[in-house]
């Protein structure tokens, strides 16, 4: 049957496939938003470039921190944590209010760029640490969280087909915008300048997060690229590739739809372990380089590459997983990340630069990885119309991982020792591995295919 929104103006069908799919086609980009969607690569990306440095830089402003506050050094780390926590936890709510539009995006990334200049002038202007636990710790989480969410789910959205690439683009916006901000902490600010370098930092971030929040909007429920018929086989091969490895799922499943399968839990500690491995690593590298005696440039290098890969990584593996398969994808990555933890210590232990250069490289890659993984697999397994509020309930174990890889981490270090957390962190991450080779789409039988049907365009419903 066709009908018309009286949004766009433009006729638009529904059908079905099988499965009992619904699909609205016939409405270009175009059609929805008067520009093409690959702008809603860009300013998503954008606006994780805006909140990365929170996460991702916050580590290598720790000793001036200290000097300028007289914080210590436990107090840095589980302000770090606190703000994982804060960022985890809004993302289900804040899905939540986006599907059922009493927050349209625009207005949650405005409430994120506010979030992210009063962490930093919280950083900045702290009487007492517990003023930066509520500023930066609670309100730039939260702020970053609402950009996350928003972000992240808003590609897969407007890339149903193909959103492996696209959304691993978007979400390594959050590792590698935060490169220029390692250095500038690390070898620039100090005791001189840092409320001027703070508040500076803060400025451009929130006018990166506001700027693109600016031009975001979602496209309608259901809607589905016209150019690609949902029933039929696609000509192009790239496009008939990444849906025969990773298939629709096989209806839009609500949150308490997917709350009740245990693949959503599945992957929700499976994100956990891994979560808190990247962060882990996050947190300790800066600290564990100094302590083994590398210079402070070369740790700041190690913390950028780290970042950088961390970011880069996560669009090739979004593009690797299109081609091969998410799961199959997220064991190697599993795999990669555990791994790398013993390297790192092992590199720090001999006194190898090159070598600890390296696999801080590949450590980022694999904890990088996951998230767009994941971000990704949720909508594959539980489809895109609620896809904001299912992967907020799988990402809030980042609530938990976050202060076990950061806060937790710290301890283990203090009672085993930089090798016996390196160690533990490397065998959760193998472990990891093998929980992913269970992680499969729920509601699918086994025994129809795996590709869109072929059927004719007949079987539609209004």
């Amino acid at each position: 049957m066709t009908t018309t929104d009286f949004t766009t103006s433009v006729p638009f069908r529904e059908v079905t496939d099988r499965n009992g799919r619904l699909y609205r086609i016939g409405e270009t980009d175009r059609d929805v938003m008067g520009r093409p969607r690959w702008t809603m690569v860009l300013f998503p990306w954008m606006g994780m470039l805006g909140i990365s440095s929170s996460e991702y830089a916050f580590t290598s402003a720790e000793d001036t921190l200290h000097e300028a506050h007289l914080w210590s050094s436990g107090h840095i780390f589980w302000l770090m944590g606190v703000w994982v926590f804060f960022q985890a936890a809004v993302a289900f709510p804040a899905g939540q209010l986006r599907e059922s539009g009493r927050l349209p995006a625009r207005y949650a990334m405005f409430l994120g760029a506010f979030g992210t200049i009063l962490g930093y002038l919280s950083l900045a202007y702290a009487p007492h640490v517990i003023v930066a636990y509520i500023g930066f710790g609670m309100f730039s989480g939260i702020g970053a969280g609402l950009v996350y969410a928003t972000c992240v789910n808003m590609v897969g959205k407007w890339y149903p087909e193909r959103k492996g690439g696209k959304t691993g683009l978007v979400n390594g916006g959050f590792a590698y915008g935060s490169v220029p901000f390692v250095f500038l902490f690390t070898s620039y600010m100090d005791l001189s300048n840092y409320k001027g370098v703070l508040v500076f930092v803060g400025v451009i971030c929130c006018a990166t997060v506001a700027v693109a929040g600016w031009f975001f909007k979602d496209p309608p429920k259901n809607w589905w690229p016209a150019h690609v018929d949902p029933l039929r086989a696609s000509d192009d091969p790239r496009i008939q590739r990444a849906l025969q490895k990773n298939p629709p799922a096989v209806r839009q499943y609500t949150p308490r739809e997917a709350a009740r399968t245990p693949v959503l839990w599945m992957m929700w500690f499976c994100l956990l372990c891994t979560a808190g491995i990247n962060i882990f690593g996050i947190a300790m590298q800066v600290p564990f380089g100094k302590e083994m005696g590398f210079a402070g440039g070369i740790v700041a290098t190690a913390m950028s590459l780290k970042a950088i890969v961390n970011g880069t990584g996560r669009g090739v593996i979004g593009w690797i997983s299109d081609r091969y398969g998410r799961r199959n994808t997220l064991i190697i990555v599993c795999v990669v990340l555990g791994t790398a933890q013993f390297g790192v210590f092992v590199s720090g232990d001999m006194g190898s630069m090159p070598f600890f250069l390296f696999c801080s490289m590949v450590s980022g890659f694999g904890g990088g990885a996951i998230f767009p993984l994941f971000a990704a697999m949720t909508a594959d397994f539980f489809g895109e119309n609620n896809n904001a509020s299912n992967y907020g309930m799988v990402y809030s174990s980042k609530l938990i991982s976050g202060l076990v890889g950061s806060g937790v981490g710290a301890i283990v270090v203090g009672a085993w020792g930089y090798g016996g957390a390196f160690a533990l962190a490397g065998g959760i991450g193998l472990g990891s591995a093998v929980l992913a080779s269970f992680l499969k789409a729920p509601g699918r039988p086994k025994s129809r295919p795996i590709v869109p049907n072929p059927q004719p365009l007949g079987d539609e419903t209004a």
